[in-house]
């Protein structure tokens, strides 16, 4: 689907902003920056100060905790989409100018602040993933797992937790540990903690053509173009045996040719089995391989995307028409200046996946 056909004919951009649960109408300002980086979505607002009585700068200065939720409108306020909902960090309020300053991140900042000593070596990553959501009063979107955490590096993070550093690991760390080894994504939507499958280029795209946008720029790192292979390296103190297992990505464009050049990375991490090593083995390479090709897109402002959607370029009348995995967004409203948003997408070319153990 074509995502011009997602905006309005005609856009009216509008900002709502909600702290503690009523309008700051004096809000003139906003940013959104949202990421697919295991990390919080931050935000921040400017308002003018004496445009709510009930926002002054009194308020500001004694406030304990700051509820917000950005809102975006591109039908003249008719309707309002909420991009990132969270507290807010930072207060700066500037009274020769009338202005305050707020900025701060998504629900995941509860989790992130939110140290654990705790084990659960019988428990799946989807019962931990549910039992943090419900913990800090959100809602768990969650795809059933059925590995005990346990068998993780067996029982690697277990000991870790337990011992002198375990006040260094919270619970967003765990969330993020885990959800590497399943392969899947964590975030947090409005009050929904997500734990799930990471998308993938068979979903559904949507196509955005070159004459939609106010700017891009393409580039191409030429030693991940090159025919990859991971290698990994492990040595199982449990079955008493050292090992490796190989996997290789090839271009399709090149993968019949001899001699080409390849592009080696080796990994070396203990205790794994033979299925662990070769699984890491294929994150890795899909991981470095995502990165071959980057695009950079300013545009004006919608709604639709995500960093998690998967985006159809056209019209560049290159090879950088195909499918990417849209990773940041960053999204700026200003009265004069509207709506405009930049995006961060990658992808590699097309290849051929063989894997050699």
């Amino acid at each position: 689907m074509p995502l011009s056909d997602l905006v309005p004919t005609t856009r009216a951009p509008r900002l709502r902003i909600v702290a503690n649960g009523q309008v700051l109408t004096g809000a003139t300002q906003a940013d959104v920056l949202s990421n697919n980086y295991y990390a919080a979505d931050r935000f921040s607002v400017t308002a003018a100060l004496g445009a709510d009585p009930w926002a002054s700068a009194a308020f500001w200065a004694s406030a304990p905790d700051v509820l917000v939720d950005v809102q975006f409108s591109l039908d003249g306020g008719a309707s309002f989409t909420s991009l990132v909902q969270g507290t807010v960090d930072n207060i700066s309020i500037d009274p020769a100018f009338g202005l305050v300053h707020i900025d701060g991140r998504d629900h995941a900042a509860a989790l992130i602040e939110a140290r654990t000593q705790e084990t659960f070596a019988n428990r799946t990553a989807s019962e931990i993933a549910s039992l943090f959501a419900i913990r800090h009063n959100l809602t768990p979107r969650v795809s059933p797992t059925t590995t005990p955490v346990g068998r993780y590096y067996q029982g690697e993070h277990d000991r870790t937790t337990l011992n002198q550093f375990s006040r260094a690991t919270t619970e967003w760390d765990l969330l993020a540990f885990l959800a590497q080894q399943e392969g899947f994504d964590l975030f947090v939507r409005g009050q929904t903690l997500c734990f799930q499958q990471a998308a993938s280029s068979a979903d559904l795209a949507l196509e955005l053509s070159v004459q939609d946008v106010l700017d891009i720029k393409m580039s191409r790192s030429l030693a991940l173009a090159r025919n990859i292979e991971v290698v990994v390296k492990s040595w199982n103190s449990r079955q008493n045996s050292a090992f490796s297992q190989r996997v290789s990505a090839n271009q399709l464009e090149s993968a019949e040719r001899s001699g080409t050049l390849s592009q080696r990375y080796v990994f070396v991490r203990p205790n794994l089995t033979a299925d662990d090593a070769l699984k890491f083995a294929q994150r890795k390479i899909a991981e470095l391989a995502r990165h071959e090709r980057t695009v950079r897109i300013s545009m004006p402002g919608e709604l639709a995307l995500t960093p998690r959607s998967v985006l159809a370029i056209r019209g560049t009348g290159t090879d950088f028409d195909q499918t990417y995995y849209v990773d940041v967004i960053e999204r700026r409203f200003r009265q004069r200046g509207g709506l405009v948003q930049h995006l961060l997408a990658n992808n590699s070319s097309p290849r051929s996946g063989a894997m050699v153990p």
